[in-house]
């Protein structure tokens, strides 16, 4: 099994929906000991029951605007597991008020909040996370969306959020790799999970994805979650500072022709005039 005997903390479960689950479904089944975290009552309810699915796995409170809860949670991860293998962080927030509006009403406190628990969460997790990390490396994972890349309608904030988690993600591994600590980042198509249901007209993404992607199809998140172990495991140490795009290729795809328009079926024999002529011996050339 390809994470066997190893530790990992996974932030972000909010039900069997959540991409962040379907992770931890993976780790678990490749050996992997885990801990969650939660933020609520209603959170912590959902997350207890899935945990206790899992094999010794721990579940702690943890706010990730709160510095104090976050060093907390370390302590506590530090009695419990000893040492730390890998980490995954599947944490964004946005005001829904801020995902609805055109992108320039974005408010003040909506561009700092949806930066705070977006990205820099990443960069507190982390750094409290070192001393637990062994001295033969760890890995850290997030998640993203294309939406960093591309102006997507009513992703506004997020998309910008998730434009500077790449940074860190990108940043944290040149810092870090000295250490043998590999941070990679999965951009996921898009899931029916409870955050993106928040997202407006998530529905005719769905639709646009499948319509668009070169596998002609949306993804599922256990392919997100077996790509997630790959990146967690020794079968990736030499990636790092990455995004790994699990999206059926969507990410590849160019603006197609309208879909009333249909497509020519492929020759199967050329045409006389364009088939290639014989080549001799003196076409060739040999080294």
């Amino acid at each position: 099994m390809l994470l066997q005997g190893r530790q990992g903390l996974v932030l972000g479960v909010a039900n069997r929906r959540s991409i962040a689950w379907a992770i931890a479904q993976a780790a678990a089944r490749e050996g992997a000991r885990l801990a969650f975290t939660f933020q609520g009552e209603a959170v912590e309810k959902k997350v207890r029951e899935l945990a206790g699915t899992l094999r010794r796995s721990v579940v702690l409170p943890c706010d990730v605007t709160d510095d104090g809860q976050v060093a907390l949670l370390f302590e506590k991860l530090g009695r419990e597991f000893g040492r730390l293998d890998f980490l995954v962080h599947c944490i964004a927030f946005a005001n829904r008020r801020d995902l609805e509006n055109d992108f320039v009403l974005t408010s003040r406190e909506g561009f700092r909040l949806a930066q705070d628990i977006s990205a820099y969460s990443l960069v507190g997790l982390v750094r409290a996370a070192l001393p637990l990390f062994p001295e033969s490396g760890a890995s850290v994972l997030t998640l993203t969306y294309i939406g960093s890349q591309r102006a997507i309608p009513r992703y506004n904030i997020m998309g910008v959020a998730k434009a500077s988690l790449e940074a860190v993600i990108r940043y944290l591994a040149n810092d870090l790799g000295s250490r043998n600590i590999r941070v990679n980042g999965i951009s996921a198509g898009p899931v029916n999970t409870l955050a993106a249901r928040g997202i407006p007209g998530f529905t005719d993404i769905l639709h646009h994805y499948r319509q668009k992607s070169p596998l002609r199809r949306n993804i599922e998140a256990a392919e997100v979650g077996d790509a997630g172990v790959f990146l967690l495991s020794t079968y990736s140490r030499g990636i790092t500072g990455e995004i790994l795009y699990v999206d059926a290729g969507y990410h590849i795809a160019g603006p197609g022709p309208p879909q009333n328009q249909r497509r020519r079926p492929v020759p199967t024999v050329l045409p006389r005039k364009a088939r290639p002529r014989a080549l001799s011996s003196r076409h060739l050339i040999t080294g």
